[in-house]
């Protein structure tokens, strides 16, 4: 029987709706939200296709997430982005990154352009109660903030890498604090009591993960059951294989596996299942190699590998039968359509939508023809086509992924109609959604030459200075050094600047300040002992601060977080602290907002990982 003709949930629908007209409340939006479900969208953070036993992966063991896949639909082939913020803007906005902005996962480039609508937002307008837990990496200062974006609650981090897994710095709706215990723990922890405290309205909770994203670190009991594991499946290009790093990846997602399984369990307690659609998936390609069911590619690359993830959708009380296979091509960019239509809300803003609703195919109803359509999957100046068939690649090599689903026979030369057809696309997409500023690449390595395109700089300020949200934050991440002075290490997320040694260095930030006033100054820092009390100064225009660089704080390098030693491009980490450097009368506009040292009385200034600037009152 299908679960919504079930004469139970319609009798129950039709005595609220006449309690709710006996109350004299309005009866049809009062009954609309009494019946709307609530969502919850779990992700994964470089999770890959295979790294399921529901897929076939005999080195791991995913129970949870395997059930939920059973209990509802599956969408075989859908597709994300080759990196993690472009799938995020992907999905919060129903369009293609480069619309709103999104071009990488560092300094800036992440940030989704405020004049886009999130699925947040609709949500929001809707009457649900809407919260966020975990990495959002789509801007960190407000208005880009997740609080600004639709979501009532935040708790989580705004950066993309994150470098500290157990009792991590986090923030909650702008304010710092400490993580408790393992970070996806936590994040679950927080997820479920917004759960609990919203169970009896409509709720939109999102779930986005950061693992099994490195660093790799793992708690010891997940770690113990894979550590000494046989690893039979391997990665088809196994001489790149790291097996400690497989095994640890595979712990991390027995870890959300079991996180998803508190959850799941909780909205079972909470009688909330048979009204709540679930969601998982993944936000790109594994982030090593790893079997991944023989796709080719892994994170990062446009190829089938890199882009194609696990998609469950569960819903018990609204139609959504068990066992549902939808084979029809689909990805990130149609969670946004699909979403509000099965809930029955309205999406806001009129920018036109690149998704599809997929709510036919995932209720077995006729459906328009899904033949002729194509995704789109970029990443710098990479640019892939995916049809129902074939996958033509950023070089123009064209793959019939029926017959060879590895891409490992180029057949452009033998289907040149096809392989001109989905160019066409590449070409027309190309000019649509990266716009005549596009930069083509037609340099030597540009074998696909006019498929290959670079958006122009980006020229967006760091914004600083709202009422409604005071705190900015300026972590080194978004910081230019000068000088002498360069990161932790060679990933800007999560970084810290070292080797600050002399008054001709300095670090600068492009901001635009948005309300004149007065801003309280922190830096977090490290110092050693022996070289506190240098003199640093932070100036914006005609405004200047100077403050003195103590107490010494020099804490040693974690060595007990990682369950395998990160690699140099990754920042080791160690604890921070603020020094309250004064306060700074900042007038409206853009500028540099620059620290330097006036007098370096001992061997270094500081480290330095965050300058804060909080507005008063």
């Amino acid at each position: 029987m299908n679960p919504s003709s079930h004469p139970l949930p319609c009798l129950l629908r039709s005595v609220l709706f006449a309690l709710f007209a006996g109350l004299g409340l309005v009866g049809q939006s009062a009954h609309a939200a009494a019946t709307r479900p609530n969502v919850l969208i779990i992700l994964a953070d470089d999770s890959g296709w295979g790294d399921y036993s529901i897929c076939g992966n005999t080195n791991i063991k995913t129970p949870n997430i395997d059930a939920l896949a059973r209990a509802g639909a599956s969408l075989d082939r859908f597709y994300v982005c080759a990196v993690c913020s472009p799938t995020r803007a992907e999905f919060l906005t129903g369009r293609y990154h480069p619309r709103g902005g999104v071009r990488g996962v560092s300094t800036g480039q992440e940030r989704l352009n405020l004049d886009e609508k999130t699925i947040a937002d609709a949500f929001k307008a809707a009457g649900y109660a809407t919260g966020a837990f975990g990495k959002w990496h789509n801007g960190s200062q407000w208005p880009y903030h997740p609080n600004a974006r639709g979501f009532e609650e935040y708790y989580g981090f705004t950066s993309g890498h994150w470098g500290e897994y157990f009792d991590p710095p986090l923030e909650h709706n702008g304010q710092l604090v400490r993580g408790k215990g393992y970070i996806s723990d936590d994040l679950t922890d927080h997820a479920i009591a917004f759960m609990e405290k919203h169970q009896a309205k409509p709720f939109f909770c999102y779930l986005p993960y950061n693992t099994p994203h490195s660093p790799w670190a793992v708690p010891d009991s997940f770690w113990q059951k894979q550590k000494n594991a046989p690893i039979p499946m391997r990665s088809q290009d196994g001489a790149n294989e790291d097996l400690p790093v497989t095994r640890c990846a595979l712990a991390m997602v027995e870890n959300l596996d079991w996180n998803v399984g508190r959850v799941l369990k909780r909205l079972d307690e909470l009688k909330l299942t048979e009204n709540t659609i679930v969601i998982y998936f993944s936000d790109n390609g594994p982030n090593s190699w790893r079997w991944n069911g023989g796709m080719k590619g892994r994170k990062g690359s446009t190829d089938e590998g890199g882009v194609r993830t696990v998609f469950f959708l569960r819903w018990p009380g609204g139609g959504i039968r068990p066992g549902t296979n939808v084979r029809e091509i689909s990805g990130a960019i149609d969670l946004l359509p699909t979403l509000t239509s099965l809930a029955g809300i309205p999406r806001v803003g009129d920018k036109p939508l690149d998704g599809k609703d997929l709510t036919p195919l995932l209720k077995g109803e006729p459906a328009p023809a899904w033949t002729s359509r194509v995704i789109f999957n970029s990443f710098g100046p990479n640019i892939s086509a995916r049809s129902q068939q074939y996958r033509l690649d950023n070089v123009g090599a064209l793959f019939d992924m029926v017959a060879d689903p590895g891409q490992q026979k180029n057949i452009a030369a033998e289907q040149p109609a096809i392989a001109g057809q989905l160019s066409a696309a590449v070409a027309a997409w190309r000019k649509d959604v990266l716009g005549p500023a596009a930069i083509t690449d037609a340099g030597p390595k540009a074998k696909g030459k006019a498929r290959n395109a670079l958006l122009p700089p980006d020229d967006r300020p760091f914004t600083v200075g709202y009422r409604e949200f005071p705190m900015t934050p300026l972590p080194a991440r978004d910081g230019v050094p000068h000088g002498d002075i360069r990161r932790s290490a060679g990933a800007p997320n999560s970084s810290y600047f070292v080797n600050w040694k002399s008054t001709s260095d300095s670090i600068t930030w492009d901001v635009e300040v948005h309300t004149a006033g007065e801003y309280d100054v922190t830096i977090l820092y490290t110092c050693p002992v022996a070289d506190a009390g240098a003199t640093v100064e932070l100036s914006f225009n005609d405004s200047r601060l100077a403050g003195k660089v103590g107490p010494g704080w020099d804490p040693p390098l974690y060595t007990n977080q990682d369950t395998i030693p990160r690699p140099l491009v990754e920042s080791r980490m160690k604890e921070f602290r603020p020094l309250k450097l004064g306060t700074i009368k900042l007038p409206a506009g853009r500028g540099q907002l620059t620290l330097r040292a006036l007098e370096v009385p001992g061997r270094s200034v500081m480290d330095m990982r965050q300058v804060m600037l909080t507005l008063r009152p």
